[in-house]
């Protein structure tokens, strides 16, 4: 697999993201898009990328935790 191919489809994700109205699908959308993108820093050992990425995925997880607890009061 070329490794550039999984950091196009991390791209889409993100775009993808930033299209929603809806801030869950937003999150989850963004938090796969910075999964791949952190993969894909890694790959290519582009480790400003993986590292930005990786930290972008926590926001994310926390966010959609934060998200879930709203839901259940």
């Amino acid at each position: 697999m070329s490794w550039e191919y999984l950091g196009y489809l991390a791209s889409v994700f993100l775009v993808l993201s930033l299209m929603m109205t809806n801030v869950t699908k937003l999150r989850w959308l963004n938090l796969t898009g910075c999964i791949c993108f952190t993969i894909y820093g890694v790959m290519i050992q582009a480790w400003p990328v993986a590292f930005t990425n990786a930290l972008l995925a926590i926001v994310n997880i926390y966010h959609l935790i934060k998200l879930v607890k709203e839901r259940k009061k």
